[in-house]
């Protein structure tokens, strides 16, 4: 199976700021570029920071409240931005630099780490771009969502022989067949292979019903899989005891003698 590490998909050429980067030029480098965020780095080129758009809003709508002096509609006075926000709003209310602006401490991967284990990271921390660095924790690229997303724009066809070579474990198989085999430790087993969408179905009767859960592991790790419809029967139940029924054995009565 392939599975893509965050260096086969990242940008190595990263648009960076430092931490003495005015303000004005953070937000002309986001908008030359066309990007959503940039890393901010020391001058030994490692990563202290991040900033996001959402940072740059952040840093806006604080200045705003600042302006306005804090009050609300009508004048009346509203409670200091500082009691319900924290420290951290004013901070990025007279934020000049990037190293006032910026998020901190950066998350960051490294190149050999894998596209599904950074997308998770992504998702709990909540955040668009991953900075990557080197085992001295200097920058040497950066992986956006759409980077990470980029493994799964594979044909239907492209996914259906993925996977086929996977349960295959090896065996040469004709351009086009569907019959695959089992999982390396399985022997052959007719399978079923469809793709549409990203959705694999597998189809078949495999001998064990314990393998079926080995054919499907095998086909969603595959990248590009977005779901799997299992629709695999099996000819042996090896997961289950055969019920024992109790032996009811009927009882005879016989009538007295009239």
């Amino acid at each position: 199976m392939k599975t893509h590490t965050i260096g086969e998909v990242m940008t190595s050429e990263v648009v960076q700021a430092q931490r003495e980067t005015p303000f004005n030029d953070v937000v002309r480098l986001l908008d030359r570029h066309r990007i959503s965020g940039l890393p901010v780095v020391d001058h030994d080129d490692k990563v202290v920071g991040v900033i996001s758009g959402t940072d740059l809003v952040h840093g806006q709508v604080a200045r705003a409240d600042t302006g306005r002096g804090n009050t609300g509609r009508g004048g009346r006075l509203r409670l200091p931005r500082l009691r319900r926000s924290g420290q951290a709003t004013a901070v990025r209310a007279r934020a000049t630099t990037a190293a006032e602006l910026m998020s901190e401490p950066a998350i960051t991967v490294h190149p050999e780490q894998l596209v599904p284990d950074a997308a998770r990271m992504m998702e709990r921390h909540g955040i668009e771009l991953l900075p990557v660095v080197d085992e001295e924790d200097r920058l040497i690229g950066i992986a956006t969502r759409r980077d990470l997303l980029r493994v799964f724009l594979r044909t239907d066809e492209e996914i259906r022989r993925q996977v086929t070579e996977d349960l295959t474990a090896g065996e040469n198989l004709t351009a086009g067949e569907n019959l695959t085999a089992g999982p390396p430790n399985l022997p052959p087993r007719p399978v079923v292979v469809r793709v549409r969408d990203g959705v694999v179905t597998l189809e078949g009767r495999l001998e064990r019903r314990s393998d079926i859960p080995d054919v499907v592991r095998s086909t969603w790790r595959v990248e590009g899989v977005v779901g799997v419809v299992n629709s695999l029967t099996y000819r042996v139940d090896d997961v289950h005891a055969p019920e024992k029924h109790p032996s009811h054995r009927i009882g005879h009565y016989w009538l007295p003698e009239r």
